[in-house]
């Protein structure tokens, strides 16, 4: 039996969900992900960012650049390094939904494979 999942319902206005979507889309692109997960612990810089990534600077910085215009990640400045950091956690709390929802969704789907295999 599948368990139904708690929400609170409220009305929302065309603004609200435009804001929201505009949240997924800036959660949907992968790089951004591994670059938030880098900095999930600790704060980094663009350099560092590189080699966690395996990305280029350029496109390390222009993802920087949107997630910080964004609001999800800030940036401290020292000398004439910029570290980064994820400023709002609460995307850690939807991505753990998604994840769980994503491992709980292939289990299901392993188990549906294995009957039908006859094993």
């Amino acid at each position: 039996m599948r368990k139904q999942a708690k929400r609170n319902h409220r009305e929302l206005t065309d603004e609200a969900l435009e804001l929201i979507a505009a949240r997924f889309r800036m959660l949907a692109e992968p790089m951004r992900l591994r670059i938030l997960h880098a900095i999930g612990e600790a704060e980094m810089s663009v350099t560092e960012l590189v080699e966690a990534t395996g990305a280029g600077q350029a496109n390390v910085s222009k993802h920087l650049g949107l997630l910080l215009d964004a609001g999800l990640v800030a940036r401290r400045k020292e000398g004439l390094m910029v570290y980064y950091r994820v400023s709002d956690a609460t995307i850690f709390d939807l991505c753990e939904a998604v994840c769980s929802s994503l491992g709980e969704h292939l289990a299901a789907r392993h188990d549906a494979v294995r009957r039908l295999a006859g094993r």
